[in-house]
């Protein structure tokens, strides 16, 4: 966690992101670490553990982190936390709380809200359409019968 928190300080230090910073370890090595790289690369997918998830799996090799643990200096913010389910580590744990950042200025609670919302609620406007076209694409792949569980 002291190396997640160094990242982080880092980070603001030089102005690149947000000042969080996360490490991802397998049998007691870091093998990847990141920190929030949104200001640097113009890119808002670039949280810290999206940026170490990324260079773990591809040290690993592997789109699935098990067995591994993140160690990250903030409690991870809804995107972060729907990639962190999709690579399943073993274990996360974080330093400061969603309310520790919220307090600091980072507001991830509107996105909270909004996911408990229907999508006709939501502020920014959902509508399907073409759906029967992906449908297909689907029955499609259950019928190519790969099992690639993802």
């Amino acid at each position: 966690m002291d190396e997640a928190i160094r990242l982080a300080e880092t980070n603001m230090e030089r102005g690149h992101g947000g000042p969080f910073g996360c490490v991802i370890v397998k049998d007691g090595e870091i093998i990847a670490s990141g920190y929030n790289e949104v200001l640097n690369n113009n890119d808002p997918t670039a949280h810290a553990e999206i940026v170490a998830i990324r260079r773990a799996c591809e040290k690993l090799n592997n789109y699935y982190l098990e067995g591994c643990e993140i160690y990250t200096s903030c409690e991870p913010c809804p995107m972060c936390l729907g990639a962190i389910y999709w690579s399943r580590p073993g274990k996360v744990y974080y330093a400061a709380s969603r309310e520790d950042a919220d307090q600091a200025g980072f507001d991830d609670k509107h996105i909270y809200r909004e996911l408990c919302l229907p999508l006709t609620d939501r502020i920014i406007p959902f509508q399907q359409i073409m759906q029967q076209k992906v449908k297909d694409i689907f029955l499609t792949w259950t019928r190519m019968n790969l099992n690639i569980k993802y």
